[in-house]
This record gives C-alpha cells, structure tokens and sequence, in this order.
C-alpha cells in the first residue's frame, strides 16, 4: 500500500512540474473550424448544456480521472469538485484501487461528493485489476461496487492503461480474459460504465470491442495530451530503473492522436469524450465537431487546482467562453450543432484515411 500511496504522490508532482507531453504526429490545427459569416444567432442564444449518461450538465466539460490516495490529492479533489459543482460539470476521480487496498485513504476520493452533492460524479478501477496479476487476485464486484459507492458515483470509468503498466516498474501486465472482465462488470456494476484509455488512444475495432461487451461510452484518451510513458520513465530513472526509463522515452509518442480516435470511437454510436491534449475551448470544439459528446481535461486543472479554487474558476470561466465564441462564430446554437462543420487537413486525415480504408 506504501508504494502505491507514494505512487500516487509522485504521479501529481511529474506530472505538474515536468514536460509530460509527447511530441505529436498528428495535432489540433489539422481540424478547422468552418467559420460563417452570417451566424443569424445571438450569442445569447448558445447554450452549452448537454445530455450524457441520462443527465444533463451545464457544458459538455468532463474533469478527468486523475487522482486519490494520498493527502495531497484529498486538497486536489475537493477543489476540483468545487468547481464541478458550481458550473454543472462532470468529474471522475482517479483509480480507487488505493481505497479497495486501505480503507483510510477514503477520504482522498469521498470528499468529492461532500462538496459536490449534485455534480455528474464518475468513479475509476483500473481493467489489469479485473483480471488475476501473478499471485494479487482480481478485484471483486463487492471491491468495484464499493468504490462506486464511495463517491456516490453516476458512473463507472473502466481505465485502459496497458502502455503506463508496461514502463511502470511494478506494471501489471498481463491483459488475457480483460474483455471478458470488462462485460462482468459491466452487466452488475449498477450504474453507466464508460472504457476510458489514458493516452494512448482508441481505434474502431477495440472501441466496437467494448460496445459489444455492454459499455455505455467510450473515454478515448488519445495521444496528444499527459504521456504516463513519460511520467513512468521519470519514476524509473528516480529509482534507477535505467531500462524501463529508457523504454518509456521510445515509446513516449505511442498511440492513435484524440483528433483520430474521436471520429473512430464515434463510429460505434456510443457516445464518446474526446480527451488527451485537449488545452482550451477552440481544441474543445473542434473535438466535438468532430464527434465528442463531451471533453476531458486533466493536466491543466490538476495545476491550476493547486492555486485554489477561484483560480481554477475563472480557468473553467475562460475556457468556456473561447468555447461559447467558436459556437458562435459557426453559427451553433448547441454542442451538437458543430457535427459537420469542421475540415480535416494534414496528418489527421492521413490516418483517417488508412485506418478507414477497407482492407487490401
């Protein structure tokens, strides 16, 4: 339990104060918005609610899973949620495999729902911990209805972080029976269960996959945003783990970018967030022109969290309204009106093109 709280710990201190995001092969500039010059629309008239899950929030904003387990991201939590509460969004904690080990750290994660008594609330395992990893046992459905409990949770997110588990130098690797695992939970969970990747993207086949394993939406995390190659790599070479630092920096730009997997999750008709790399309301829109349901954001709230949470206000406040603006100059009324209003140029539409082209 001591080296998952201390992982916990260091995952918030790289990812804060270190460059963890990949260098990219694809990127937001490839998705143009269509502007029209004669929106007929007031800007009172944009209104950014939207319907998810079976609830409706205030705007199509996700908090991302990203943290618990530990004191710093009890504080982290509670800001965070906060800020969810006030503006009407949704928020996921992060892996509450801490809690299912050592019940003491449940305050880390129950304080989201103190704070936050009516905010879309998502709870987090991860799927390796679905399925037996050497000698440690899977998680139960008591352990994941548990920790679904704890926050009160609207949800269930599912993380797919095999790329993190591979570098990490106490990785669970093994992945056989993981999709079996997946549709137990998802059939006795109780609550919506969403798959969510962690940064290396979602491609049709998988995302269609977990459709048919009873999932109800897709995270795709794509490549883009907070590398946890990167992240684990530095952990390594800390521990001087030279090999596994080594393997995560080859592998720090692996994965299919968000701008792909969005309009490759979409396909399924499930609906999806679009997040990794997503950094302000103009990334926001084009992700939902492109076929989102919502967005997620991570690394940029979990800084700005640590400043308070007015700070972090007023970050929600701007991002909102660069969002409101690209609605408004594409003459969308709704979040939904922006499908179809987006060009794809560049290395965006090179990988759409191979991955959506029937097979040779």
């Amino acid at each position: 339990m001591e080296e998952i709280t201390d992982r916990k710990a260091e995952h918030i201190t790289i990812s804060t104060a270190h460059d963890v995001e990949p260098s990219m092969a694809a990127s937001w500039a490839d998705v143009a918005l269509i502007h029209n010059c004669l929106p007929e629309i007031d800007l009172d008239d944009v209104d950014l609610s939207v319907e998810f899950l079976g609830r409706r929030l205030a705007a199509p904003l996700l908090i991302s899973s990203m943290t618990g387990g530990h004191a710093l991201a009890r504080s982290i939590n509670a800001v965070l949620a906060q800020v969810a509460e006030r503006f009407g969004l949704a928020m996921g904690v992060g892996s509450q495999r801490a809690f299912v080990k050592d019940a003491s750290l449940a305050d880390t994660y129950a304080i989201v729902r103190e704070v936050a008594p009516t905010a879309f609330m998502v709870a987090n395992v991860g799927a390796p911990q679905l399925i037996p990893q050497g000698e440690a046992p899977p998680l139960t459905l008591e352990e994941v209805r548990s920790a679904v409990a704890l926050v009160q949770a609207d949800a269930l997110a599912i993380h797919l972080n095999y790329l993190q588990e591979m570098i990490q130098p106490e990785g669970d690797t093994r992945a056989r029976g993981v999709l079996r695992a997946i549709r137990e939970v998802a059939s006795a969970a109780g609550v919506p269960v969403i798959a969510k990747e962690t940064g290396a993207g979602m491609a049709r086949p998988q995302a269609q996959q977990l459709k048919e394993a009873g999932v109800d939406a897709l995270d795709v995390g794509g490549l883009g945003g907070t590398s946890f190659a990167i992240v684990e790599a530095q952990r390594a070479r800390l521990r001087d783990r030279h090999s596994k630092a080594d393997l995560g920096e080859l592998f720090s730009g692996w994965g299919i970018p968000t701008m792909v997997s969005i309009p490759l999750a979409a396909r399924t008709g499930l609906p999806v967030i679009g997040s990794g790399g997503i950094r302000n309301g103009l990334d926001a829109a084009r992700a939902l022109a492109l076929g989102a349901s919502l967005v997620g954001i991570a690394r940029p709230l979990l800084i700005v969290a640590q400043q308070g949470v007015e700070a972090t206000a007023a970050w929600v406040e701007r991002f909102l309204e660069e969002l409101r603006t690209a609605l408004f100059l594409t003459g969308s009324t709704r979040p939904s009106a922006l499908q179809g209003r987006a060009i794809v140029a560049g290395r965006t539409r090179e990988w759409l093109s191979q991955l959506e082209a029937p097979p040779a």
